[in-house]
């Protein structure tokens, strides 16, 4: 409900039609269908005793999972360059970040997580599957379903790496290279109030990019002590869950115009 708040928001006030609340729309769309992939599934085996799900439907929801995570990878990784622009080229923000370039930037986001997982996806799914057939996780994520192969994956472990390296180090280089040269141009502002409010515009992001990058990572270079007491599940958890939860709370009491488009959105 959060996201779909942001989402008729941005769309109906004309004052946040901005690339920055642009991005934000995408993001919240990208959340909607993300939690969707894991958490019907998994309500429903909470009340079935049957909580097997077919190969294919495994496949198609492991190629949404990694599709729509993929996405949001770009997505975050393109918001921060649009804080970059707006904070270090002040001057020519208008003219570099402009609508039609904040949606190709969106379809980028959106076509890098269909191409990239569909590749992954076929990597995965052309194994022969002929001993255990009982997934050790919440929903059909790649290690897990890798692990019920009966032939050497050796390949397959390599593509997952190349593909870990596309979606998660790549866009979080970008995302520290624009944090890098935000704070290097916020040190140069004299007034503290006048830091504090440019800081501020980034907090939000910056608090999102933390909590999805900080647990995708250790669940996907887990330790065997994680994985051992279920501590890989229970991350997973988080990012497939709880933060496309709170990432509305973190960008609607952070920001103040949001705040109140959507207290003056819900009062019609």
């Amino acid at each position: 409900m959060g996201n779909i708040i942001i989402i008729l928001t941005v769309t109906t006030e004309s004052q946040l039609h901005a690339p920055m609340y642009l991005f934000l729309r995408s993001l919240s769309i990208t959340e909607i269908f993300y939690i969707s992939v894991t958490v019907p599934r998994m309500l429903r085996d909470f009340l079935h005793v049957d909580k097997g799900i077919s190969f294919i439907g495994c496949a198609v929801q492991l190629y949404f999972f990694c599709f729509l995570g993929t996405t949001e990878c770009f997505l975050l990784a393109f918001m921060a360059y649009d804080r970059f622009v707006a904070i270090c080229h002040p001057l020519h923000y208008m003219t570099i970040m402009t609508k039609s370039k904040c949606s190709e930037l969106s379809l980028w986001s959106w076509l890098s997580g269909i191409f990239l997982s569909l590749i992954q996806i076929s990597y995965v799914f052309t194994l022969p599957f002929c001993s255990s057939n009982i997934i050790d996780h919440f929903f059909c994520d790649i290690l897990p379903v890798v692990k019920l192969a009966c032939a050497d994956t050796f390949a397959n472990e390599i593509a997952i790496l190349v593909y870990s390296s596309l979606v998660i180090p790549f866009p979080f280089l970008l995302i520290f290279v624009s944090y890098v040269c935000i704070i290097n141009s916020i040190l140069k502002i004299p007034s503290s109030t006048g830091r504090k409010k440019v800081f501020s515009t980034c907090g939000s992001h910056l608090t999102s990019v933390t909590l999805f990058y900080g647990t995708a990572t250790i669940t996907y270079l887990k330790t065997k002590s994680i994985e051992s007491y279920g501590g890989a599940k229970i991350i997973s958890l988080l990012y497939t869950v709880f933060i496309p939860m709170l990432n509305p709370v973190i960008y609607s009491l952070r920001n103040s115009v949001i705040k109140n488009a959507m207290c003056r959105w819900m009062k019609l």
